[in-house]
Formats: structure tokens, C-alpha cells, sequence
């Protein structure tokens, strides 16, 4: 993983939107941009701030919820519960852009009763849109051979098979702390300085239990789908894989892949239909680290859309982990 701190250092830190200066430096607000995951508001707020019509999107019915006291006073405002792997159709017209700010919200992740903090104790849950199997469910009824792998695959774990040899003889396991003290009970003792030991194996079954990766592809490919030529799609990624996936991706569809081999031919499209605004991925500056710890891990990458239809395949070479064919239950 590309974080040396977890996210979690500061649970209690407030929820700013992180990037939004890079994102605001690097995308042209007008007309009607998709907030894909809209979370506690905060990209929202600032483009509706700048006269921007936004469609705000989340799985997660409690962050309506949450916005109800101040979403009504933006009449450029639409709210519309979903993933944004369909963020074209719940937009329902063509966009001038598109934000994705991948991962757990720090909301959430406060939240101890949602199950996705090791800093906090509550029930093992991690689900986003609060239906379908739970971590609890995974760590439970999964096999050593299944945690293991997604241990690995999605969280880059390297004790992945002795965790998951500890979490089956530990089980049941129901709550948070449980399952941080299975992990911690298999690992050295955490260097202050490094991220937190079960940083990697909560991150993987999070992945797991809401599908983040496959969301993240079809996300991508929904996007594509909904801007207008000249349209502009902004990702906020957390770690590495997550930015590597993003970075294949706009990389493919502006005809900037490797020459392939004979594992992973390069892809052919018609025509390129994204162009790189952003040549690497922009990282936070001193000053946004020092207000808001949760971005040091943070990486931004912005395309713009072309005029050529959307490509919506060549999935291979895009660098998603994938499990060694295991189903989840």
C-alpha cells in the first residue's frame, strides 16, 4: 500500500474533502457535473458553491440522511441513492463531469456501529449500502483458502495465509475489535510510525464485501458513458491499487497502453476516448497533509472525455486483483 499513515490516524479529525483545491485547479466547473460518491457532501458543497448543477450519488442511504438539514438549500441539487456504477442512467443525461472519491468515507468510518473502523469497536459489518453479506458473514462462513487469498489479492497482506488460519480458529467472530485482536495476535507488535496492523486486512474485506473493484471498472465505464465530449472525469483514489487501476484505465482509453505481450495483448479501440489532463497523479501539498491527515495517501487523476463513442470493454491489462476462482459464499 502506498500509505505509510491509515486513514484512520485521526478518527475524530473533521470531514473535509480531500484534493478539492487539486480537483478545482484541474477541471472546468459548468453545466452539470455527477458527484458518484457523494459521502458527507463535501465535493458536492464546493461545486455547487462555484454554480454548478450536481446529481449526487451514494449506496449508502444514511448520508441523506445526514445532508437533510443543509441539501435543501441548494435548488441545483439532486440527490439520488445508487451506485455509481450506473451513474449514467440516474443521471439521465449527458454531464459536463464526473467525481469519484474512492473508498470508505471518513463518515463511515466514525460510524463504529457501521463495522469498518479497527479503531473502534462495533459490529463486523463494513457493508456500504447496509444490504447483502457482511464482513461478519465473510470471516464466519468463508474458507481459510478464500480469506487468505482476499487477504492478499485485495489487501497486498503478506501474512495473509496465517491470519486467516487464526481467524478460523478464532471464529465466531462478530465485532471489530475481536477480529483486531485475532490479526494483532499473528503480527509484530505496529511501529507508531507505520499503519496500523490490521490496516491491510480490513481494507481487503471491505474491498470484498462491497465489491469496490469490480464497482470501480464499471464505475469508470458508466462514466465514459455519461460526459459529453469536452466533459471531464476526476478520481480520488486511497491506495495503491485503487490508483493503479484508475491510472490503466485513462491510460487505455487515451491510446497510452504498453506494447502487451503475449499474456496481456495491448488493447485496440477505434479511437481514443479519453485525453490525459493529468500526466501523474497529483498528491496533497504541506499544507493540505497539515490540515487533513486523512489525505496523505490520497492521488488524483483527471481525463477529458473526447468525441469518440464509448469504448464500455477491454477490461484485461487494467490491473484488476482477482480471486484465484473462489466465489465469496
Amino acid at each position: 500500500m502506498s500509505a505509510k499513515v491509515p486513514r484512520e490516524t485521526n478518527p475524530d479529525a473533521p470531514h473535509l474533502p480531500v484534493l478539492i483545491d487539486a480537483i478545482l485547479d484541474n477541471v472546468t466547473l459548468q453545466g452539470v457535473w455527477v458527484d458518484g460518491t457523494f459521502g458527507a457532501g463535501g465535493y458536492t458543497k464546493a461545486f455547487l458553491d462555484k454554480g454548478v448543477k450536481v446529481i449526487a450519488i451514494d449506496r449508502d442511504p444514511l448520508v441523506f440522511e445526514m445532508a437533510a438539514d443543509w441539501a435543501g438549500n441548494y435548488p441545483d441539487l439532486i440527490l439520488k441513492r445508487g451506485t455509481f456504477s450506473e451513474l449514467d442512467t440516474l443521471a439521465g443525461e449527458l454531464v459536463d463531469g464526473v467525481v469519484l472519491d474512492l473508498g470508505v468515507s471518513s463518515m463511515q468510518l466514525d460510524q463504529a456501529e457501521r463495522g469498518f473502523s479497527f479503531l473502534r469497536d462495533g459490529p463486523l459489518d463494513m457493508r456500504m449500502g447496509q444490504d447483502g453479506l457482511s464482513a461478519a458473514d465473510l470471516v464466519n462462513e468463508g474458507s481459510e483458502a478464500l480469506l487468505a487469498d482476499i487477504l492478499f489479492q485485495y489487501g497486498e497482506e503478506r501474512a495473509s495465509r496465517r491470519i486467516a488460519k487464526a481467524i478460523i480458529a478464532a471464529r465466531p467472530i462478530t465485532t471489530t475489535a475481536k477480529l483486531v485482536e485475532v490479526i494483532e495476535g499473528v503480527l509484530p507488535k505496529g511501529n507508531p510510525s507505520k499503519s496500523h496492523p490490521a490496516t491491510r486486512s480490513f481494507q481487503a474485506l471491505r474491498i470484498a464485501v462491497n465489491d469496490e473493484f469490480g464497482q470501480l471498472i464499471s464505475g469508470l465505464e458508466a462514466a465514459e458513458r455519461a460526459l459529453k465530449p469536452g466533459g471531464e472525469l476526476a478520481v480520488v483514489t486511497f491506495h495503491s491499487l485503487e490508483d493503479r487501476i484508475v491510472k490503466k484505465y485513462l491510460q487505455a482509453r487515451a491510446g497510452k497502453t504498453s506494447g502487451g505481450s503475449r499474456y496481456a495483448p495491448e488493447q485496440q479501440f477505434d479511437a481514443p476516448t479519453f485525453e490525459l489532463i493529468t500526466r501523474k497523479a497529483v498528491t496533497a501539498d504541506k499544507d493540505e497533509l497539515a490540515r487533513n491527515p486523512r489525505s496523505r495517501s490520497a492521488k488524483l487523476r483527471v481525463g477529458r472525455r473526447t468525441d469518440a463513442p464509448a469504448a464500455n470493454k477491454g477490461r484485461a491489462g487494467l490491473g484488476l486483483p482477482k480471486l484465484t476462482g473462489q466465489e465469496l459464499l
